[in-house]
């Protein structure tokens, strides 16, 4: 007799929503996963990726019990072993590295993007500290828009998306809510019933943009003179709030002189948009109150990323559009007033070992020395499928000199070349402490499934590690109760966070999980001002807000995005795609080429080649092709996906992977 039953919990994925979650289990298996009400952004629906969750859990490509290598790397063959057998050939070679090299040669490679408090750090970051390793600076995304953000406002949470509803004009800067936060286009859609117009600023005609009073389709990496030129515009034309600038704000005369380098054409000349549109936006942007900006994270991800969200987040201020609900800005408000962090649990302070950039894995691999990377320990990523430069990033994978371990819940890319497979815990299989960075809301979920085989979570595998390696300390917290209860109890703020949890199943960081900013919150700088052109970011940038032209050439002319997939999360869910991979391009670039809709192409750059399908049409704007991210080197006939074409090149702040500013040349092969 079947036994079902519902358990509350939530999704960690790397949203901005943090769905809650009514979870249907029959005998330990997950059944149906539906949204439920704790939150109103979930207001009981949930995308279709977490829908389907079971697919995943118990799909094919789960890895069921650990693997060490067989034959060479990348070859497929396995042999199975037992946990006790895996955890001692890696402490062993990992105790042999450090004893001989140094805790350096090891390098821990994560993300964890779509991972709560106690899955990301705790217990592996802990594991890593006290051993010595080289550190990871974390920036395949959100590093240039942190430094932004925090540079002009601090920690400042912006505008709560369920108020976008109250907004009279709301503009979708380089983001894609229908793939990538689809609860917030309904709060979009009621607010347009309402009579508000809508803005998107996007290379693509996304769903929204279909639907948009306004659609720029601004060239990729052209963000920031179009910013800059709005800015000006509000000051040459008297749409500057002086009032509110001389309360609030720094440098300001310093902005306007930077600013007025670009007028409205000269912009709209490098963006590759109509200089009247670019004046509708910014009169419209004007003469709208309240008025939001949803900024995404494709605007960082080229030279001029930090400058581009730097200036874009400036427009409010120079406009006067806080101060009332749904006017402002929204980026991330994962930091927002919680008084909480993950660091109290993690038990060991952060060290000052070598930096490694993420961003350059082939790079750090290749070149560093004394010591060199001899372990490379991967856990919550797929840097095949991610990191720039995917051919370089396989070849090194694939050398019998480097030790790869590879933490994961299904043969990826990455673990196909490890030496060690270890099975893990997928989300609803453990459990998770997870604050939004959309919404602000916090969720303890307990695990509501069994691990299918032998998967254990981040937590059990490092605890072990710790404890074989001799790693341990008297006092230690190393259950999953211990690492939450010394997460709250290290601030001021734990105890009322954990009898909201207790009672309610779900946190807010203060009264108002909506707060108004320059209202209820105000910038954290130290002076509590905005620094619209901050010291500190004009001298990472080597001048904030100087526009770094177009890389594109004769040669390779084309600029190629690689957007998120509404059915996947990066990576995450691409076993289960059956779908090839599929190039867009606009109707002028494929008949010039002579491409037509449906032909097998080469794209290709001086970092790589990849060949797969096309897909022609006029969604894309002339001058850029489409080739979504995260997809796996079977969706493609030569295995190589769209960071093969992506050089290691960085932002102008944050260390930022550079992804959008591949420039590309496609050309129609030959039928086999």
């Amino acid at each position: 007799m079947p036994q079902r039953v519902v358990h509350h919990s939530a999704c960690p994925l790397d949203c901005p929503d943090l769905c809650g979650l009514a979870v249907t289990v029959d005998e330990g298996k997950v059944v149906e996963v539906d949204g439920d009400r704790r939150g109103p952004i979930t207001d009981g629906f949930i995308c279709g990726k977490v829908r389907k969750i079971a697919q995943h859990l118990y799909g094919d490509h789960r890895v069921l019990q650990p693997r060490v290598r067989a034959g060479a790397k990348g070859s497929g063959a396995w042999r199975t072993v037992s946990w006790d057998e895996a955890l001692g050939l890696v402490a062993d070679r990992i105790a042999s590295i450090r004893a001989r090299a140094g805790g350096e040669a090891i390098l821990p490679y994560h993300y964890g993007g779509s991972n709560g408090w106690l899955t990301e750090g705790a217990l592996a970051t802990r594991f890593f500290r006290r051993l010595g390793a080289s550190n990871l600076d974390r920036t395949f995304c959100a590093a240039a828009t942190t430094a932004a953000t925090q540079g002009l406002y601090g920690k400042l949470p912006g505008v709560a998306l369920e108020d976008f509803e109250h907004a009279r004009l709301i503009v979708l800067w380089g983001v894609n809510p229908s793939a990538t936060g689809i609860h917030l286009v309904p709060v979009i859609e009621r607010a347009r019933g309402a009579g508000a117009k809508l803005v998107v600023v996007d290379p693509r005609r996304t769903p929204l943009a279909r639907r948009a009073d306004l659609w720029l389709p601004v060239r990729p990496g052209a963000d920031l003179p179009v910013a800059l030129a709005m800015i000006g515009a509000l000051f040459a034309r008297g749409h500057a709030d002086r009032a509110f600038l001389a309360k609030h704000a720094a440098q300001v005369d310093e902005l306007h002189i930077r600013a007025a380098r670009w007028s409205i054409a000269d912009a709209a000349g490098v963006a590759g948009v109509e200089a009247k549109q670019l004046d509708r936006f910014v009169e419209l942007y004007a003469r709208s109150s309240p008025a939001v900006i949803r900024a995404g994270w494709g605007l960082e991800r080229n030279r001029n990323g930090g400058s581009a969200v730097a200036a874009i987040l400036a427009l409010p201020a120079v406009a006067g559009k806080f101060g009332v609900r749904g006017g402002g800005y929204t980026m991330s408000n994962s930091d927002a007033r919680w008084g909480v962090s993950s660091e109290s649990a993690i038990g060991e302070p952060p060290t000052t070992r070598r930096v490694v950039n993420m961003s350059d894995l082939p790079g750090a691999l290749r070149d560093l020395r004394d010591p060199r990377v001899e372990c490379l320990f991967v856990y919550n990523c797929n840097p095949v499928a991610t990191a720039p430069d995917q051919a370089a990033v396989i070849a090194q994978l694939a050398r019998e000199d480097l030790f790869v371990v590879v933490h994961e819940q299904v043969m990826t890319d990455t673990a196909a070349f490890a030496d060690v497979v270890l099975p893990a815990t997928a989300f609803l299989e453990h459990r998770e402490l997870r604050r939004g960075y959309g919404v602000m809301r916090m969720f303890d979920s307990p695990a509501v499934a069994t691990p299918p085989g032998e998967a254990r979570s981040n937590n059990q595998l490092f605890g072990a590690l710790i404890e074989r390696l001799g790693l341990g300390r008297p006092g230690d917290a190393v259950t999953d109760d211990e690492l939450v209860a010394a997460t709250f109890a290290a601030h001021d703020n734990g105890a009322a966070l954990r009898a909201q949890l207790a009672e309610k199943h779900v946190a807010t960081p203060g009264p108002d999980p909506r707060p108004v900013p320059f209202v209820d919150v105000f910038p954290s700088t130290p002076d509590g001002k905005i620094q619209l052109v901050p010291p500190g970011l004009d001298r990472e940038a080597r001048g904030l807000y100087e526009y770094r032209a177009d890389p594109g050439t004769e040669a390779h002319p084309l600029a190629l995005i690689s957007p998120a997939l509404a059915t996947q999360i990066s990576s995450t869910f691409g076993q289960l795609r059956e779908a090839p991979g599929a190039l867009e391009m606009s109707p002028h670039d494929a008949t010039v080429r002579g491409i037509s809709d449906g032909d097998r192409v080469r794209v290709w750059n001086a970092t790589g080649n990849v060949e797969c399908q096309v897909r022609i049409t006029p969604d894309v704007r002339a001058g850029v092709c489409v080739l979504a991210k995260g997809l796996w080197r079977k969706h493609t006939h030569n295995g190589f996906t769209a960071n093969a074409l992506v050089p290691a090149a960085f932002a102008d702040l944050g260390g930022q992977a550079a992804y959008n500013d591949a420039r590309v040349q496609v050309a129609k092969l030959e039928a086999v």
